[in-house]
């Protein structure tokens, strides 16, 4: 990273949102070595821009595991202006080196802390677009109703990459943003079984009564499945690795897969964000079809 960057010019913005995470995802949320990766990944990235002398301004992406949701009940809505939560977390080895090194080399900085983005990566750590999407993939080739996999009832928030994208420009032009935290969501809430019928309309598959299972077990036992649905559709050739990443893990933990209890909620209040000018939002439900279409229009996942 340090030489690649060392042969380009120029670079007056970085928006970082590089992110490392350990095979199983969760677990390595709380572990250390995880943690050192993320911060020498941001000192690659940052010290040879610095070296240029034409950085103006970075912009870091964060989460709710700022506000510990890892680990314990977090306050609801929680707000940028809380006190640092009092935990291990690569977010604060990050912004403590982004902000001494601001003020160090008169660069303007800020950090946002979207909420659940779904958007069209495939092979991120942490977007249920194409986990769902594969999943409805292979239960319609399987001859399986479209089951919702998870636990009890969990509420959400999410945040279409579309508004994730207004709040970088605005943090990389505006000097409102200077220095700030900015919680970033579309605005609404939802519940994963009131959006599953939208979810199997888009995919054209049948509904089908909640089979709990775990999503992050389910899709790799059918990767021969998968490839035949890609043989069959003329899809893409990516395989099931390449399009999950971690997100089926992630999906386990977001549909409250094997909980007894609906897990503490996780809502922030996106208020600042709008004050300051960035109104972009889009209904929860758009957000999953507009981006499960993206991939689908792109023969990433079998049309409807």
């Amino acid at each position: 990273t340090r030489r690649g960057l060392a042969e380009v010019d120029g670079i007056t913005h970085l928006v970082y949102a590089a992110v490392y995470e350990k095979p199983g995802l969760i677990q390595g949320w709380t572990e250390e070595d995880q943690m050192q990766t993320n911060l020498e990944m941001l000192e690659n990235t940052l010290a040879p821009l610095i070296e240029k002398g034409t950085l103006e301004q970075v912009t870091i992406l964060q989460g709710t595991k700022a506000y510990g949701i890892h680990l314990h009940p977090m306050p609801v809505p929680a707000r940028e202006r809380f006190p640092r939560d009092d935990h291990a977390n690569f977010y604060w080895l990050q912004e403590d080196y982004l902000t001494e090194q601001a003020e160090k080399h008169g660069f303007r900085w800020t950090i946002l802390r979207p909420q659940l983005i779904i958007g069209s990566t495939i092979g991120s750590v942490v977007n249920l677009a194409p986990v769902i999407g594969v999943y409805g993939a292979i239960r319609k080739e399987l001859g399986e109703p479209f089951s919702f996999p998870g636990g009890v009832p969990y509420v959400w928030e999410l945040v279409d990459s579309r508004v994730v994208a207004a709040a970088c420009e605005f943090a990389a032009t505006d000097p409102a943003a200077d220095g700030r935290h900015f919680n970033v969501t579309n605005g609404e809430v939802f519940e994963w079984r009131n959006l599953w019928p939208a979810l199997a309309d888009q995919l054209g598959v049948e509904l089908g009564p909640d089979e709990e299972l775990s999503v992050a077990e389910y899709l790799p036992a059918h990767e021969k499945t998968w490839d035949r649905i890609v043989e069959k559709h003329g899809l893409r050739p990516n395989s099931l690795e390449t399009i999950l990443g971690e997100s089926h893990y992630y999906a386990d933990f977001c549909f409250a897969y094997g909980a007894e209890e609906p897990p503490p909620p996780a809502f922030v209040s996106a208020i600042e964000l709008r004050k300051a000018g960035v109104c972009e939002t889009y209904d929860s439900e758009e957000t999953f079809r507009h981006w499960i279409g993206w991939l689908q229009n792109r023969k990433v996942l079998p049309a409807a």
